[in-house]
């Protein structure tokens, strides 16, 4: 008797727990480069949006180093047999830090005025799915490490009142908020002390504008600190497991047992060195080394709790994606190893915009 071949999986909206599209642009050298054409460098431009029925997303504000080795402030990374490590990228200046995050918002709703009515700036949920329902390109605006931010908080209600939705205390350096963890594999993510007082004081006052938290980079310490003051689903934009790939920058089980508890979400990281057992910088990866990394979520915690999170114009991510115009490959592998349309749903954009509406007031 024949094989039943599987279902052709429904065609998804996706909606993305991270990008860095705005660095890459505060920061570009391709003076043609545009985001409403099909490129060939890069991740995501509108054309490749829509062939991958990327709906919409989180776009990262993130300030790259006034000092350091690259535009990040990284140095030079160190790697032997057991692993590599990257030695932790220097702290901001506020001003500087500030200014940046000023600059890449005016780029940002400048797109949008270019845009003829084809991206939305959200502000909240209903925004959010009227964008979606109109098929315009909803953008969250997100800042990955609140350096922008000044430690008595002025910065926080201007930048909310421009759009901000969702913060990241860190990135992978200190700040006067909170400890990000190094980019190192094999590591611990409990690498440092938690929140600092000001971080505290952060956490509530975002929970209290309705500002998603986002855990993402934040080491241990912090990480439960913030568990310990917040009735929020507990949200980490991109991510992936300890369990599978022990770097720094992924959660152990007892993390993901949190955020399933809180009713949150993980949005998994599709950067190799993140994904694969071995923390090796490959991009010729399989996509069945993300689908592990979903289902070790979703076995663990349920299917309510796991997202994509790409960390598109960031990161490394496998040749068998491309951009964003390749997501389709990756849900028709997970329909593949079982999921079915309502699951797929879930996974694909249905989860992060329960954990919005239940976040933002």
């Amino acid at each position: 008797m024949a094989s039943v071949p599987p279902a052709i999986p429904a065609r998804q909206p996706i909606f993305d727990g991270h990008n860095d599209l705005l660095l890459r642009l505060m920061t570009n050298t391709e003076p043609d480069w545009s985001f409403f054409e099909r490129n060939k460098s890069g991740h995501i431009d509108l054309p490749r949006a829509r062939e991958g029925n990327l709906v919409g997303g989180f776009f990262a504000v993130l300030a790259p180093a006034n000092v350091g080795d690259d535009k990040l402030g990284r140095a030079a990374m160190v790697r032997d047999a057991a692993g590599y490590s990257i030695p932790m990228a220097p702290a901001l200046d506020f001003e500087y830090a500030f200014n940046f995050a000023t600059q890449a918002i005016g780029l940002l709703q400048g797109l949008v005025d270019q845009s003829a009515g084809q991206l939305a700036l959200v502000r909240n949920h209903r925004e959010l799915t009227e964008a979606i329902a109109k098929e315009r390109l909803a953008i969250v605006l997100h800042f990955e490490g609140a350096e922008p931010i000044d430690e008595d908080l002025e910065a926080l209600e201007n930048f909310y009142d421009a759009g901000l939705r969702s913060l990241g205390l860190v990135w992978s350096r200190p700040n006067a908020f909170a400890h990000g963890v190094p980019f190192c594999y094999p590591s611990s993510p409990d690498t440092g002390p938690g929140l600092t007082e000001a971080g505290h004081r952060l956490a509530r006052a975002c929970n209290q504008l309705g500002i998603l938290l986002d855990l993402a980079h934040l080491n241990e310490r912090g990480f439960w600190d913030v568990h310990a003051l917040t009735d929020k689903p507990l949200a980490v934009s991109h991510a992936c497991c300890h369990a599978i790939c022990p770097s720094a920058r992924n959660l152990t089980d007892r993390q993901l047992d949190a955020i399933g508890e809180s009713g949150g979400v993980v949005g998994v990281n599709f950067f190799v060195g993140d994904v694969r057992s071995d923390g090796a910088f490959e991009i010729d990866t399989p996509l069945e080394q993300i689908v592990r990394h979903i289902d070790h979520i979703a076995n663990r915690i349920g299917i309510a709790h796991v997202a994509f999170g790409s960390d598109f114009d960031g990161a490394r991510v496998p040749r068998a994606l491309g951009d964003a115009a390749g997501l389709g490959r990756l849900v028709e592998m997970l329909a593949r190893h079982g999921y079915d349309n309502d699951a797929l749903a879930q996974v694909t954009h249905g989860n992060w915009l329960r954990v919005l509406e239940e976040t933002w007031r």
